[in-house]
């Protein structure tokens, strides 16, 4: 399982919380890369535990802290 920044992007409006299946289920239909699919399938679990956000699928996936970005200058 390899996970991307752009891969993940296609997850962010997923309907959190969800299960493995859920997920699938929404980047077919939201027509996210294959590689998405494919990683969800990977996931350890057995179809019934249930992910509250990204962060659960990917611990690494960077939050606002992450970076260096100061909203108020925009």
């Amino acid at each position: 399982m390899f996970w991307t920044l752009e891969l993940a992007s296609y997850l962010e409006e997923a309907p959190w919380p969800a299960t493995k299946d859920e997920l699938i289920d929404y980047s077919i239909r939201s027509g996210a890369p294959l590689e998405v699919v494919e990683n969800l399938q990977e996931l350890d679990d057995e179809g019934f535990e249930v992910y509250e956000s990204i962060e659960d699928i990917w611990p690494d996936y960077p939050s606002q802290d992450d970076f260096m970005f100061n909203e108020d200058e925009y």
